[in-house]
């Protein structure tokens, strides 16, 4: 199997066997069991008979299915980590729902759809490299992003904290419109749960960096958006600053590696 195989492998063997060590419920169990062994089936049985072009693209269903998957692992918050972390945004913030109602409406809508956008980078990123001819890289490409998405997933099986969005009065912006839509999308089409690590930074960042090397000016242009994402996840309540912190570190650590071992 190629490197990125066998992280998307190596993740659902742990959900598998992690549901079983954690309080949930019987029936997420069930779920978690099954819908990780029919994953690892795929995974398998692709490796040996998918065509290579399908191998490239079968990563982003694997991500998708990992991060429904690993939202039924959370079971009742960490009502003291989440103190935790409110602490440190009002420390660096002052009044976090407040701290940027002075900023431009159209900046903060940018970063809303940003924000709410961040999943179209993922096939994206590949997708730019496929048509500058880099379809090579893919297993590169799908080792760094999967290694950062799914990093950012594993802890939630220990570390279960809510968003600032569910904790607290909307923020205070500019621009109200687009963020009704950017909450709308997340409170409908996500886990509904806080990664910790920030699984939306840890990937971007992923994104532009195993994209960079080959085609440098869409590297650069994927940082941009990854740092808007960033920002965009305080500005918008989405996370709290240190899931942004460790996301970011995560991404780095996870290019040392992959630099460090020529994945």
């Amino acid at each position: 199997m190629r490197s990125s195989e066998w992280i998307a492998f190596t993740f659902f063997v742990y959900l598998a066997l992690v549901c079983w060590l954690r309080p949930v419920s019987p029936r997420r169990r069930r779920e978690i069991t099954g819908v990780s062994a029919a994953v690892l089936a795929v995974i398998w049985l692709g490796a040996a008979y998918l065509p290579p072009g399908a191998r490239d693209w079968a990563p982003l269903g694997y991500v998708t299915i990992a991060y429904f998957l690993t939202g039924l692992l959370f079971v009742q918050p960490s009502e003291t980590l989440e103190a935790w972390l409110a602490a440190w945004d009002r420390r660096l913030l002052g009044r976090p729902t407040h701290r940027f109602s002075a900023w431009p409406a159209a900046l903060v809508g940018y970063l809303e759809i940003v924000y709410m956008c961040c999943f179209l980078l993922l096939p994206g990123g590949l997708a730019a490299l496929m048509v500058a001819g880099h379809a090579g890289v893919a297993n590169h490409y799908w080792t760094m992003v999967l290694a950062a998405d799914l990093g950012a997933f594993a802890p939630l099986s220990v570390f279960q904290t809510r968003p600032p969005w569910l904790l607290e009065a909307p923020p205070v912006l500019a621009d109200t419109s687009v963020h009704r839509l950017a909450s709308h999308f997340v409170e409908n089409a996500t886990i509904r749960v806080n990664t910790f690590p920030s699984g939306h930074v840890a990937v971007s960042l992923a994104v532009a960096a195993a994209v960079v090397n080959q085609m440098p000016l869409t590297g650069v242009l994927l940082f941009a958006l990854a740092v808007s994402v960033s920002i965009a996840a305080v500005v918008g309540r989405y996370h709290y600053v240190i899931d942004i912190l460790t996301g970011a570190a995560l991404a780095g650590v996870v290019w040392l590696v992959v630099a460090l071992t020529g994945m």
